[in-house]
């Protein structure tokens, strides 16, 4: 693999690792099959170009999060209001964010070439190759470290016990209803900003852009989970940010491998056997090592139970 693969991989995986971290909260924080990912990371991105084509501050643009909040907070608001199914809940709010994402634009695409960026103040000609993964490195740092405070907080425990646990939640006076909208709010806004930085490191946007997203951010959890098993939650996001890393650095080098023969309309097919070895590996180490092998479903995303 050439330098300018690996750093090109590196800045994916760095931005899907946020899309990793938001989908971690949804399926094994609070344990809601959610697929608006598929629809709130080109809201994100979508957002924050029409932002940016019209004058606003990069930076400021990046607060496009705010419509992946309002994105997730619909989906959890049909299923904790509505009475709705969690999945159904997820593919109706997808289903019409597609036309949301139309709106935004204006048009199926838009251009951010000559724009500026979150990136144009620390790029030269001499560090054009590493500024912008150092750059999103850190981005994902800030975030996976925020994280990491927010579920040891009180708060963050009692969002973990809703997951793990509704019922005993309820029973300990935790209100999961109003959890579960923040919980899910927060996901969203996770991987709407991984839309918003994607757009800005791809020179534009498309309303397209996000099928696919939640297979990308669930394979990235997976492969985390397989590659460092853990029981404390902020070991637990680390690998999932690890995970997503993963997951670029082995699509570049299997679309590189000459010898495989894989070109670019091969990459779905790459992420779908992927994500199927990602599932079968922790079957194979259990019965290698049933002792050390970690449970599939992370307990580390599990709150200790309350002591009445």
């Amino acid at each position: 693999m050439s330098l300018f693969s690996f750093m090109g991989a590196l800045e994916m995986g760095f931005i899907f690792a946020l899309v990793a971290l938001g989908v971690l909260l949804s399926f094994r924080i609070l344990d809601f099959p959610d697929l608006t990912a598929d629809g709130s990371f080109p809201l994100g991105g979508a957002t924050a170009a029409v932002l940016i084509v019209a004058g606003w501050n990069p930076w400021l643009a990046c607060l496009a999060a705010a419509a992946g909040a309002a994105a997730g907070l619909l989906t959890a608001w049909l299923y904790v209001r509505l009475g709705i199914m969690q999945l159904l809940a997820s593919i109706l709010t997808m289903i019409a964010l597609y036309s949301v994402n139309l709106r935004i634009m204006g048009a199926p695409n838009l251009s951010l070439l000559g724009e500026p960026s979150v990136f144009s103040p620390f790029l030269t000609d001499d560090n054009a190759m590493w500024a912008r993964p150092l750059a999103l490195g850190l981005v994902v740092l800030a975030v996976k470290l925020g994280l990491d405070g927010f579920f040891a907080s009180q708060t963050g425990l009692a969002l973990r016990a809703t997951g793990a646990n509704p019922r005993m939640a309820r029973a300990q006076g935790v209100p999961t209803g109003r959890l579960t909208l923040g919980g899910m709010a927060l996901s969203n806004a996770l991987i709407a900003l991984g839309g918003a930085l994607y757009v800005q490191v791809q020179g534009g946007a498309d309303v397209s852009m996000g099928v696919g997203t939640i297979v990308i951010g669930l394979a990235a959890v997976i492969i985390g989970e397989t590659l460092l098993p853990a029981r404390l939650i902020w070991v637990v996001t680390l690998a999932t940010a690890l995970g997503a890393l993963a997951y670029r650095l082995f699509i570049a080098l299997a679309l590189e491998a000459d010898f495989i023969g894989l070109q670019a309309q091969d990459l779905n097919l790459v992420t779908a056997t992927l994500v199927a070895v990602a599932l079968v590996l922790p079957k194979i180490k259990a019965r290698l090592w049933p002792r050390r092998a970690a449970p599939a479903s992370s307990p580390a995303t599990r709150a200790p139970q309350a002591k009445g």
